[in-house]
């Protein structure tokens, strides 16, 4: 259970001892008790409408739409409404809610969300990754949920420029991809094809490149105002990228494309030459040590797990 929090006042940066308690439980930085159930039982009605209708449809939109929710509330329970407040929960808003609805149309296309095979029927794995997924949202809301918690109000700072030109480079990529990749999935021609269309000729995985991005400027555009231990809301975006890089993004889909893909001799040519995260011309990727990709561009040994290994002599 989180600590009741007796004033929705949020004194913030004092120390480490008062800033803890916020990073561990969200609610002093959700602020009232109030909106702090309003969260829980956002997330709780949607795995109620997973568990019991077996209805997985709604859970990218549900995880979306909190970040949307928490940014919102935030923001108006402070009432400050600096600009630097104002651009960066507009920023997780747009966010947000293109994701949420692209995430809900693609799935309503698809029919069904493969990741819950082994989860409709297991109630505790179900609980756990809702569980998981309510961390996520905290984790990652973070500078945007300190920032529209604080009074500090300092000018505009290069760094405000360079954080939102950030997340307006990786929203924009995030987008193309993931409409690039909805495209070539569609066409008839395509179908038992990987993506390497767009984005996917110098990524293999641009849309996550955009959203590491895209978060890790709004990191870049919080910090005028951190101070001491609020530093700590590091933790959202380095949280999004190990997450990404390790666990739910890139492993999982690598492993489904080396297992379709592991023997076709010009997939394992577009994945020697293409950057697992950060967009770079083939030639170029191609041609560079496996320890140059493995340090500095995220080639780790564990996206080619799958690959026949007879083939893997790169």
């Amino acid at each position: 259970g989180r600590t009741t929090i007796r004033s929705p006042q949020l004194h913030l940066g004092e120390n480490l001892n008062h800033l803890m308690p916020e990073l561990v439980s969200n609610s002093r930085l959700l602020g009232s008790p109030s909106l702090r159930k309003d969260k829980i039982a956002y997330q709780l009605l949607f795995f109620i409408i997973t568990a019991l209708l077996k209805f997985d449809k709604v859970t990218d939109f549900a995880g979306s739409t909190n970040f949307v929710i928490i940014a919102i509330l935030t923001l108006v329970l402070k009432a400050s409404y600096h600009f630097r407040q104002v651009i960066l929960t507009l920023f997780v808003v747009l966010w947000g809610l293109r994701l949420a609805f692209f995430l809900l149309l693609r799935i309503l296309q698809w029919g069904e969300d493969r990741r819950f095979d082994q989860m409709r029927n297991n109630l505790p794995k179900l609980a756990v990754f809702w569980t998981f997924q309510a961390v996520w949202v905290w984790a990652v809301s973070l500078p945007v949920t300190v920032v529209n918690a604080t009074n500090k109000n300092p000018f505009l700072q290069a760094v405000d420029l360079i954080g939102w030109l950030m997340w307006a480079v990786g929203f924009m990529i995030e987008a193309a991809a993931d409409q690039q990749k909805l495209s070539f999935k569609k066409s008839s021609e395509n179908r038992g094809k990987w993506c390497n269309a767009g984005l996917w000729k110098y990524s293999r995985h641009p849309n996550y490149f955009g959203e590491i991005l895209l978060w890790w400027g709004i990191f870049v555009a919080s910090t005028p105002i951190l101070d001491k231990a609020e530093w700590l809301v590091i933790i959202g975006p380095i949280f999004l990228t190990l997450l990404l890089l390790f666990i739910s993004g890139i492993p999982l889909l690598e492993e489904s494309a080396d297992k379709k893909f592991g023997n076709v001799d010009g997939y394992r040519v577009y994945k020697q030459r293409t950057s697992p995260l950060i967009p770079l011309p083939p030639p170029i990727y191609g041609k560079l040590p496996a320890w140059f990709k493995s340090v500095f561009l995220f080639e780790f040994p564990l996206y080619n797990r799958n690959l026949p290994q007879e083939e893997q002599n790169w």
